[in-house]
């Protein structure tokens, strides 16, 4: 992957690997004077911005990566999210919202408003219909967060405030506005393979305009989250009905999910391990057996079968330990192990913090 590529990050790795992430992020906007704000503490400009309320607002987005990830080509599943150019946002704050993301020259939009979600793609003239039930409207949506750089810049820093130094460090205009630059940086205890991230809150509304990840030994960011455009204003109710194209084909479902895949997914989460905290943190866990199984019948985006063990012998170095044997697959902000037996661990951290985790019991 070209290290400059400009594109939306659906999925950074795949979940098998489980080193994956959600993040809408944009370049900075052409860098001028810095504005002149009224002097905030790191702690209060923190509790701010973790109390703001949702906005309305339209947006511009794209994203700048150096992440250091291998070169898969179309082996992976879904790799293709990873080379879209651009995005438009649109939500009214209070769970309406669209987004319409351009590769190329087609378009896949994607327009949710209450409990039906319209998804549709230029390539094809296709569209598809979900209706949420209402059991099912709840878990939808709290999925759906996963994709507001708001929400991610909020957890992030209530994961990490207690193991960070933290600091005001200026102001930037991002996207024609004025923001706070706020700086986090591991304590010394911390085994990371980041040295910083910086967060623009905008200095009215407290939403996050940008984040930018910077990992050891590099001057430059591994990854950059931020809008190159946007406008805080109450959005017109048509932004978020969506009327099909003349001519397209139209698919209406109804969103369930599958009694199997619902165990896997209890069972993965009952697994599910966090060991250490802050900056150092590993997540732990097992991939259910039949997982497993589904991973070998799995195909890339041109329907060729993919065989697993082939596809980590590419990109990934086979290691072992007193934890037993597998898979290990770095980047530049985090690292990765899957053993032979279905175990991984995942984290911002060197490979012997994951080793250890795996040993802990």
């Amino acid at each position: 992957m070209d290290p400059k590529r400009k594109a939306i990050t659906a999925a950074v790795v795949g979940t098998a690997l489980g080193v994956g992430g959600l993040a809408v992020v944009a370049m900075p906007a052409t860098a001028g004077d810095a504005p002149v704000l009224p002097q905030i503490s790191a702690e209060e400009l923190v509790q701010s911005t973790l109390n703001a309320k949702p906005s309305a607002f339209d947006g511009k987005v794209k994203v700048s990566n150096d992440l250091g990830l291998p070169q898969v080509g179309s082996t992976l599943p879904g790799v293709s999210a990873l080379d879209v150019d651009s995005a438009q946002i649109s939500t009214d704050g209070a769970g309406k919202s669209k987004v319409s993301l351009t590769e190329g020259s087609s378009q896949q939009t994607i327009v949710r408003n209450g409990q039906t979600v319209w998804e549709y793609s230029s390539k094809d003239n296709s569209a598809t219909k979900v209706t949420i039930p209402d059991g099912l409207a709840k878990e939808h949506q709290e999925k759906s967060k996963d994709v507001d750089p708001a929400t991610v810049a909020s957890e992030l820093l209530g994961k990490v405030r207690e193991s960070s130094t933290i600091a005001v460090s200026g102001t930037a205009s991002v996207a024609n506005r004025s923001a706070y630059e706020l700086v986090l940086t591991p304590k010394p205890t911390e085994r990371t393979l980041l040295r910083e991230i910086r967060v623009a809150i905008d200095d009215q509304t407290r939403l996050p305009l940008r984040v930018t990840v910077l990992a050891n030994g590099t001057s430059s960011p591994a990854l950059e989250v931020s809008f190159s455009e946007i406008n805080f204003a109450a959005q017109p109710a048509s932004n978020f009905e969506f009327t099909p194209p003349k001519g397209a084909k139209v698919t209406e479902k109804t969103a369930e999910v599958d009694p199997k895949n619902r165990e896997l997914a209890e069972q993965a989460k009952s697994d599910l391990k966090v060991v250490g905290d802050g900056w150092d943190t590993a997540i732990t866990g097992k991939i259910p057996a039949d997982a497993l199984a589904k991973a070998g019948q799995a195909k890339d985006e041109e329907g060729r079968q993919v065989d697993p063990k082939a596809l980590l012998s590419r990109f990934a170095k086979p290691v072992s330990g007193a934890w037993g044997s597998g898979w290990l697959v770095t980047t530049k902000v985090g690292s990765g192990v899957l053993t032979d037996d279905g175990r991984y661990a995942v984290g911002a951290v060197p490979e012997q913090v994951l080793f250890e985790a795996l040993a802990a019991k």
